[in-house]
């Protein structure tokens, strides 16, 4: 009975095995068959586990300046890393990992600028937590070559790199507002502003990517199934800047920006004849490398509109000429214009009498504007000659952020403000377009900055802008006779841009003075608050440059004009911009007006330093006949015109004859020997207390007497 009871159990416990054994054994050959668990293709789960895939990295396009100069480009940088698990090494002889957190640490610290502590502590924390790597913060970013190769060197166990491109700009803050600035998105390089950002479609890469088989240790097996889709780079982009011409006006700007401090600077550089941009500039500026404090974002020549002030009467004048209802020896009584029960009023209130409409452009009067815009054209007509100008639309430059101002041209009064540039708004571009017509014998020109697209494979042009008439506003008669008009403002008798004359060139231009409004209605109030410009062509005859720079509210001496900072920049940029395009003068000149840096001739004997200071300057005073030079003002190191006073204190000083010196530099001698100065009047030196040749001592008093000049 036993025996049978054993029997039957031992029979069905090998029935249950061979079951369980069917069922597991079926399983296996299944899963062979199938390579399927749970839905899971293990074929592909392995395949996937074994593969390894990377983007491969393309380069966004580069941005030139006309004459192929890089201004941006990618820069490779590279980011550290360390693999902190034992089970990457292939080995404990030579091991792939960390191995030594302390060492590693104290070596790497003063690289990265870390706490040796602090990397020991990421490290063991990672190995604890069980991670495969760590990496280092902000600090172990955007590292150079050189410090690449510096840690590559120390041959530390575990540390690896990866590559990663990082946009740069190689002269900094040079025309920033038209090239703008592109940052890393999602992956990409993407452009935020400027060039960067409007030509975004033809600079952005695309990654290419690799895929293949390896062991555990990151190898490559036998047969990798290798994937690969190859990168392709961004297309480059050309611009129409000139470096040279955008760094004369880089370098104005920021000498007026240091001088005068002023709420901000606009100024721009075109070619007349086709609408090019060759600079463009804007302060307070920003370094696109470094934007951690970045004042001004916004490119204020396209994106800001004010009040033009008088630069607005060039085209009243132009639309007076070009409809036949303007004859330059007609009379009209200056002063003031009554229209709609409000005065207008010159900038001289009592005027300068019966004068003739030449005249009035020259001496900028308002009164003679209005007549020619409110009586001569009348208000219709004159609006239609606004929008031949296209003073009430954009410019179409091709640069994001283009504002417009806006026509007030609703009341009598608007109608014969907007004549003189007054309650109408423009932008400076809109200035800039609408004067191509002067400068171009007619034709209005698009402006543009973008000039190629080039293929980064081979350098095919794939895209490439040409030279467009928007308009033609105006005869070429009518625009001859409005550019000597314009040279009248700057070289006639009673011309209001008489500051602006160039040395070898004849300029032809509009100062313009505008008020600010200020909350609540009406204008700021005092000589600095306005803005100051100037809207100009050169040489006169021919304009091969066109140029427009607006000051705002710099920080003036009382007998400063706020014409003076603008006179800086529009002389220097002008004068030699002119002569590095090889055009030839068209009027005689004493000397050519360049920008230098101030040497330093401290110590060296007085003959020498004349003879040397000749060379450059042509407006030398030497304070005291000693034997050796103590001090010069300005200071070593600061950029001169070459034309600028250079004061050269000695060793013996006595003091100089200062008539005809401007306040500014009375002021810096009177600094330098602590002098408290008493001025009466305005302008330049005509008398002084202290005689030429007394002894200077410090603490003393000078009593200056100015008045303007004939």
């Amino acid at each position: 009975m036993k025996s049978s009871n054993t029997h039957k159990g031992a029979a069905i416990l090998i029935l249950g095995f061979s079951v369980i054994f069917l069922i597991i054994a079926g399983r296996f050959i299944y899963i062979q068959s199938t390579a399927e668990i749970q839905g899971v293709n293990l074929n592909e789960w392995a395949e996937e586990v074994r593969t390894s895939s990377y983007s491969l990295d393309a380069k966004r396009g580069n941005i030139y300046d006309k004459n192929g100069m890089l201004l941006a480009y990618d820069r490779p940088t590279y980011k550290i890393y360390a693999i902190v698990d034992p089970a990457y090494s292939r080995s404990e002889e030579d091991p792939d990992h960390v191995d030594d957190p302390a060492g590693t640490a104290s070596a790497l610290a003063p690289i990265l600028d870390l706490e040796r502590s602090e990397i020991e502590d990421r490290i063991v924390e990672a190995q604890e937590d069980g991670r495969f790597q760590v990496e280092f913060g902000n600090k172990g970013k955007e590292l150079s070559q050189d410090v690449k190769d510096q840690i590559e060197e120390m041959d530390l166990n575990g540390i690896n790199f990866t590559e990663e491109a990082k946009r740069y700009y190689p002269n900094g803050t040079f025309a920033s507002h038209i090239i703008g600035f592109a940052r890393p998105e999602e992956g990409h390089i993407t452009g935020v502003s400027g060039v960067e950002k409007q030509m975004e479609d033809y600079l952005r890469e695309k990654k290419g990517q690799i895929s293949y088989e390896r062991d555990k240790y990151g190898s490559k097996l036998l047969n990798p199934n290798e994937v690969l889709t190859e990168p392709d780079d961004g297309e480059n982009v050309h611009l129409t800047i000139d470096q040279k011409i955008q760094t004369f006006l880089e370098d104005a700007m920021a000498t007026v920006d240091d001088e005068y401090e002023p709420e901000k600077i606009m100024a721009a550089v075109l070619d007349p004849d086709t609408g090019q941009v060759l600079a463009l500039g804007n302060r307070p500026s920003y370094n696109p490398n470094d934007l951690g404090e970045v004042q001004n974002w916004y490119n204020d020549i396209i994106s800001d509109s004010f009040e033009p002030g008088s630069t607005m009467k060039m085209f009243t004048w132009a639309a007076a000429i070009e409809e036949g209802v303007y004859d330059g020896e007609d009379t009209f009584q200056s002063g003031s214009y009554e229209a709609s029960g409000t005065k207008i009023h010159d900038h001289k209130p009592e005027g300068w009498g019966e004068i003739t409409f030449d005249e009035g452009f020259e001496r900028s009067s308002n009164v003679a504007a209005s007549i020619l815009g409110y009586e001569k054209l009348g208000p219709e007509k004159y609006r239609d000659y606004l929008s031949e100008f296209h003073l009430d639309e954009k410019s179409g430059i091709d640069l994001p952020g283009e504002g417009v101002g806006k026509l007030l041209y609703n009341y009598p009064i608007e109608k014969v403000t907007t004549t003189f540039g007054q309650g109408t708004t423009t932008t400076p571009m809109q200035l800039l377009t609408a004067a191509t017509a002067i400068a171009n014998d007619g034709k209005m020109m698009q402006p543009y900055t973008l000039s190629q697209i080039t293929s980064s494979e081979n350098g095919e042009i794939i895209k490439e802008k040409k030279p467009e008439v928007i308009d033609e506003p105006i005869s070429p008669e009518t625009a001859s006779q409005m550019r000597d008009l314009l040279k009248q403002v700057v070289s006639g008798e009673h011309g209001t841009g008489k500051p602006f004359e160039l040395s070898d060139y004849s300029l032809g231009g509009k100062t313009g003075t505008a008020q600010i409004p200020q909350k609540g209605g009406g204008y700021k109030t005092g000589k600095e608050n306005h803005i100051f410009s100037f809207l100009g062509m050169a040489p006169v005859e021919d304009p091969e440059l066109l140029i427009y720079v607006a000051v705002k509210q710099p920080k003036l001496d009382v007998t400063e004009t706020g014409s003076e900072p603008v006179t800086h920049i529009v002389k220097s940029v002008m004068e030699n911009s002119l002569h590095y395009l090889d055009v030839n003068p068209d009027q005689a000149s004493e000397a050519k007006v360049e920008e230098l840096e101030m040497k330093d001739y401290a110590g060296e004997n007085t003959d020498k330093a004349k003879k040397e200071l000749k060379k450059d300057f042509s407006n030398i005073t030497f304070v005291g006949e000693g034997k050796e030079v103590v001090k010069t003002l300005p200071e070593p190191g600061e950029k001169v015109l070459s034309d600028q006073r250079i004061i050269v204190i000695t060793d013996e000083p006595a003091m100089p004859d200062i008539t005809g010196w401007s306040l500014r530099d009375v002021q810096k001698l009177a600094e330098y020997f602590e002098l408290q100065v008493e001025t009466m009047g305005n302008g330049y030196v005509i008398k002084q207390n202290v005689e030429k040749g007394a002894k200077l001592n410090k603490g003393g008093y000078l009593v200056v007497e100015l008045a303007p000049p004939e």
